[in-house]
């Protein structure tokens, strides 16, 4: 049986643009230097929205408010060695600045604009929304 995980993204906004996180090497090719919306697992017991700002914290040193009301879309993702189920938040920034501590590169870009990065698979649904693709 395939593991399964409950998994948390941040669809960041400032000024109209998105930021896209590329990731870096990582155990499985097809997610390797992929882009992604940053977010990680949720912990046992923990709320979406508590998970949410725990990773920007950790992964980004962004401190936000997240509500489970920003919930903006969720994705069930089957990749080859497991599946995810991805709850994506929209958060709108007050300041652009955060610090990459593990992704590789990272893009504001404008929705329209995101189609033409190399997304991870279970991201595309999410980007192709926002860009009303």
């Amino acid at each position: 049986m395939k593991k399964h995980l409950e998994v948390v993204a941040a669809i960041l906004e400032y000024d109209g643009k998105i930021l896209c996180m590329q990731r870096g090497c990582g155990k499985y090719d097809y997610v390797s230097f992929k882009y992604e919306f940053p977010g990680g697992k949720i912990e046992a017991g923990e709320a979406k929205h508590t998970a949410i700002e725990r990773e920007l914290r950790e992964e980004m040193n962004v401190h936000i408010k997240v509500n489970e009301k920003d919930l903006y879309m969720t994705v069930h993702h089957e990749y080859p060695d497991f599946s995810i189920t991805m709850y994506a938040f929209l958060c709108h920034l007050a300041s652009p600045d955060f610090i990459r501590k593990e992704h590789v590169d990272a893009k504001w870009l404008l929705p329209q604009d995101m189609p033409q990065l190399d997304w991870a698979a279970a991201d595309i649904p999410i980007m192709q929304k926002l860009a009303q693709y």
